[in-house]
């Protein structure tokens, strides 16, 4: 596949972002990763639903990877960032098939259309409460109180004081923000897919007017935020070390 030279560097950026990013989270729970200039690797197990490497430049050495990661308890998981891998002869299989997503900077937000009034988590209280309503891993304690305020924004949608949408805003080392862990409760009358993406991208326009948004997503996730003004502009996989 012949990739544009600027939808290179949007790839290369969005993977170095979201390895970023899973760096962080880690640190809130032992050793940090090592960045590399192929990849981002942990040697020790990472928490639940974050990787234990993340490629950051096409061709990346597969054995090299295995090597720096520890594939001797269960879920060790590889982001794959061009989808150029082939990890399967090292006991693992695919798990995931997704698509980059990138929104120019200063591109006008869709319309909310909920009565969600959004604002950024404080507090270890604060973010107690918004990762109880994202609900991703069991219990909360998944991110540590240090991250807020560390190029990280928790984004909270509220209505009646209840969250019930949320986002994750990362700005890193380089020129883009990255946009993950988006939810809404859809059973909410206040809340779907739509009004999260139109309420999260609002409140990172009023910070940070100046950056492109990227992050991945698939299937319904995926149809939202093209809905959103995203644009797809590379696959990636996530491998799962399952020993076979």
């Amino acid at each position: 596949m012949i990739i544009e030279p600027d939808t290179a560097g949007l790839l290369r950026a969005a993977a170095r972002d979201n390895a970023e990013w899973c760096d962080a989270v880690v640190r809130g729970h032992g050793p940090a990763g090592a960045f590399a200039p192929e990849a981002w690797t942990s040697a020790s197990r990472t928490p639940p639903l974050y990787p234990d490497a993340v490629t950051l430049a096409p061709g990346a050495s597969a054995s090299a990877l295995v090597a720096a990661v520890d594939t001797g308890g269960p879920g060790c998981s590889v982001k794959d960032s061009f989808a150029d891998l082939d990890l399967s002869g090292d006991g693992f299989e695919v798990l995931l098939e997704a698509r980059w997503i990138h929104r120019p900077a200063a591109a006008p937000a869709p319309a909310a259309g909920s009565r969600l009034e959004w604002s950024a988590v404080t507090g270890s209280a604060g973010l107690a409460q918004w990762e109880a309503a994202w609900g991703g891993a069991e219990g909360t304690g998944l991110f540590h109180p240090a991250l807020p305020g560390r190029g990280v924004t928790f984004l909270a949608g509220r209505a009646g004081g209840r969250i019930l949408a949320g986002a994750v805003a990362h700005r890193g080392s380089g020129a883009v923000v990255g946009l993950s862990n988006l939810f809404a409760h859809e059973d909410a009358d206040a809340a779907d897919a739509d009004a999260a993406w139109a309420g999260a991208l609002t409140a990172i326009a009023a910070r940070r007017p100046d950056l492109p948004v990227v992050g991945y997503e698939s299937g319904d996730g995926l149809d939202a935020a093209v809905r959103a003004g995203f644009t797809p502009i590379g696959p990636l996989r996530v491998w799962l070390h399952t020993g076979a």
